[in-house]
């Protein structure tokens, strides 16, 4: 790639980027005003994705009547119609994806209790009941992701900053998800294999994107804890994500794993 086309794709990324960050800030505004009028999270839901729906079956439209250049040969004229349809179809994925999408404005809500939420002026003794869960081992769960080797890239890694970023995801798994979330990874890692797989083919060590020094999570153990998080509280993971943790080491993941409700940090 020469210096003019890998400026070129850096601006594009950050154009995306951007775009992406406005969409996102605009959903949490649109859940909170929707939630204030009185609209429950699958009313909220379903208005949403139907809207989102609607902008990818846009783009839908416009490529399917692109036409090839005029007065190009045949050759030409069939491979951009192949490609017109392949992309197409990719876009009616997503747009019926998208319209099923559920579940971003309960985690709005779960976001935005955990952000508000004061911190307690003085010591509180817990109420009687059940103890907390137990604490999750950062080890074990990394030797779980370890496991998963169609989602791991180099079995040779840093092992102290997977550490340190695992440490920081962990934080977003919430005290009713922590027993047998060892169990609830590895479900998510065979449901989510051919997903995972297409990420690291697409962004991991050796692809276009991550030679340009992007994607760096993309192919790491602790990705996997990241992508389930990314799925299961992704506002959550947004609101703890550390400052010491540089911000687009998520965005980059979140971008290519598809995370349609990640919120880059302001």
């Amino acid at each position: 790639m020469s210096t003019e086309q890998h400026d070129a794709y850096g601006e594009e990324l950050a154009r995306i980027s951007r775009h992406q960050s406005d969409a996102t800030s605009a959903r949490l505004s649109v859940f909170e005003a929707l939630a204030g009028a009185g609209y429950s999270h699958t009313q909220a839901d379903e208005l949403v994705s139907i809207l989102e729906a609607g902008a990818v079956a846009g783009a839908h439209t416009w490529v399917s009547e692109s036409s090839a250049p005029h007065g190009a040969e045949q050759a030409f004229e069939d491979g951009w119609f192949e490609g017109v349809r392949a992309v197409a179809s990719e876009l009616l994925r997503i747009a019926d994806n998208t319209a099923a999408q559920r579940g971003r404005a309960a985690s709005t809500s779960q976001l935005l209790a955990h952000l508000r939420q004061p911190a307690p002026r003085a010591p509180q003794t817990p109420a009687p009941g059940p103890g907390p869960a137990p604490a999750l081992d950062a080890e074990e769960i990394l030797a779980a992701a370890q496991r998963c080797t169609w989602a791991c890239a180099d079995p040779v890694f840093d092992l102290d900053e997977s550490r340190e970023i695992l440490t920081v995801a962990l934080t977003a798994v919430r005290e009713d998800e922590k027993e047998g979330y060892v169990q609830r990874l590895g479900a998510f890692a065979d449901q989510h294999r051919g997903r995972l797989q297409e990420l690291l083919r697409a962004y991991g060590p050796g692809s276009a994107p991550a030679e340009h020094g992007r994607y760096a999570l993309v192919g790491q153990p602790e990705s996997l804890v990241i992508c389930e998080r990314l799925e299961s509280a992704p506002l959550l993971l947004n609101g703890v994500w550390s400052d010491e943790l540089p911000e687009i080491l998520l965005d980059d993941l979140a971008f290519a794993w598809g995370a349609r409700h990640h919120l880059p940090r302001r």
